[in-house]
């Protein structure tokens, strides 16, 4: 059996393990992720019919510390070198938690259905730093661009460079879905596409500055998306916000002045039953965007 193989077949025991912890809900549209902090090597997962979800602790030097990575499957024997887009938390937030509810199931049901090619997602616990390094010596920033395309090489996914594809993220991992992209394209390496559901896109320096993750206006405004517009706007883009969202006005303005593939707003607030709602055009927006499917 291939490296490979091993690594992504030694989740078997992980879900047994799960099964009788009770970590996994009896509804496949409410997965809770399985989580073992006793084994580094362990690969715990939640099987949610065809989709799967595997947690795995790592030491990320970026950071400075452990942390989660969490791979959001179609299926339990992903193809080689399947592409992968990276998966961002929002604040208080980790790897576990970057899925929305049912997120694994649905990918892999239309993936199984055909509707769209295999691809997967790959989540990691970022902090609250709006995914770039505020505290010396914590650079989730530079984990994403440096050790993730690693670290899915070792596990036989993205493709040679182990690059991912695309750049997802919830709420202040909108904010740092475009941040990546920029990064990645500054290094010559673009993503093929971005996705944002409710985009942590503030208009105020005076409501971001209590979010205590920029040291002043002047790096904030070095980073925020919404004055960085044209670093991104050749890649197809869709964001998804509801109407009573507190980040509504600044994805308004990003619509307005980016024009992208999608921009869809419908009542709701920032919310799990929002986010759950923007899970099927994601998983089609970005199933369109694979490798695979590029028409230029």
């Amino acid at each position: 059996m291939s490296r490979r193989s091993l690594l992504l077949a030694a989740a078997g025991t992980g879900v047994a393990g799960a099964v009788t912890a009770g970590l996994i809900d009896r509804s496949p549209d409410r997965v809770l992720h399985a989580l073992s902090r006793s084994a580094s090597s362990a690969y715990p997962s939640v099987l949610t019919g065809p989709g799967i979800t595997r947690v795995e602790r790592i030491y990320s030097r970026a950071r400075g510390r452990e942390v989660d990575v969490a791979l959001v499957l179609p299926s339990r024997e992903p193809p080689e070198g399947m592409p992968v887009s990276v998966l961002l938390h929002g604040r208080s937030g980790s790897a576990r938690n970057a899925a929305a509810p049912g997120l694994a199931y649905r990918l892999g049901k239309q993936v199984e259905r055909g509707a769209v090619p295999s691809y997967g997602f790959i989540a990691v616990d970022g902090g609250n730093s709006y995914w770039h390094e505020h505290a010396e010596g914590d650079d989730p920033l530079g984990m994403l661009l440096d050790e993730v395309p690693r670290w899915l090489r070792e596990r036989g996914l993205g493709g040679a460079k182990g690059l991912p594809f695309a750049a997802t993220g919830t709420s202040m991992g909108g904010f740092g879905a475009f941040l990546y992209a920029r990064r990645r394209g500054e290094q010559g390496d673009p993503v093929d596409a971005i996705a944002a559901i409710s985009p942590a896109l503030l208009t105020s320096w005076s409501k971001m500055r209590k979010r205590k993750a920029f040291d002043d206006k002047a790096d904030w405004a070095s980073m925020d998306p919404l004055l960085h517009l044209d670093t991104t706007r050749h890649v197809p883009t869709a964001v998804w916000c509801g109407e009573q969202d507190p980040f509504i006005e600044g994805v308004r303005e990003f619509i307005r002045k980016s024009r992208p593939e999608i921009g869809y707003t419908a009542r709701g607030g920032h919310s799990g039953r929002f986010f759950r709602t923007a899970t099927p055009g994601l998983i089609s927006f970005l199933g369109k965007h694979t490798p695979e499917r590029r028409t230029d």
